[in-house]
């Protein structure tokens, strides 16, 4: 059986979706998990330690960030690896957006939230940090060139996954009815090879 902890954070990624972070209210989290605003705070501090959980435990996982550079630094292809960290990362992104683009209206929740993900040592540079990670660690190992711009690629790569996330957002609705994986692997596969010759990467 689901625990109350579970069915609110379940409750606050299914609000968040349908109506942002900054219309969202911690009795309609409360109404969704099916529980009483009390009890929802006897489990979170605030809608922003809401939010903050949902992004610990409900977004798709990008690997690079939650299991570290390492997890992928040195196996496989340079090439194979950007291409799941493009998938990972878009998808993220394709969650995330609905739910936060509404906070860069409301500069008070803007400020709270930057306050709160701040005392926590966290913030949306964690994506692009876990991607330049992840060149820095193929670098070490010479699979990279020591010269290649990794700053920068990790920039190209996540700016590349956040911009497609929007278009598909933009035009085709929710997060539960996104391109099928055939084109998200086209798009990824694009990317890639767009970014890999500035890293001059080896084969393997």
């Amino acid at each position: 059986m689901k625990s109350t902890r579970e069915a609110i954070l379940d409750g606050a990624l299914s609000v968040m979706r349908s109506r942002g972070l900054a219309r969202t209210t911690t009795k309609e989290i409360a109404r969704a998990a099916g529980c009483s605003e009390p009890l929802l705070y006897r489990h979170f501090n605030d809608k922003i330690d809401l939010f903050l959980a949902v992004l610990a435990e409900r977004l798709p996982k990008v690997g690079v960030v939650v299991d570290g550079a390492e997890s992928l630094a040195g196996s496989g292809a340079v090439a194979g690896n950007l291409h799941l960290i493009v998938v990972e990362v878009t998808g993220f992104y394709r969650t995330v957006l609905p739910i936060g683009m509404s906070i860069f209206s409301d500069t008070d929740l803007l400020s709270r939230h930057r306050d709160a993900v701040r005392a926590h040592g966290t913030g949306p540079e964690i994506i692009s940090d876990g991607v330049k990670g992840y060149l820095a660690a193929e670098q070490v190992r010479g699979r990279i060139d020591a010269t290649a711009p990794i700053e920068g690629a990790a920039m190209a790569l996540t700016g590349a996954c956040m911009h497609q996330a929007f278009l598909w957002c933009f035009h085709g609705g929710t997060a539960d009815d996104g391109p099928p994986p055939t084109r998200v692997d086209a798009f990824a596969g694009g990317v890639v090879a767009a970014v890999l010759p500035s890293l001059r990467a080896t084969a393997d």
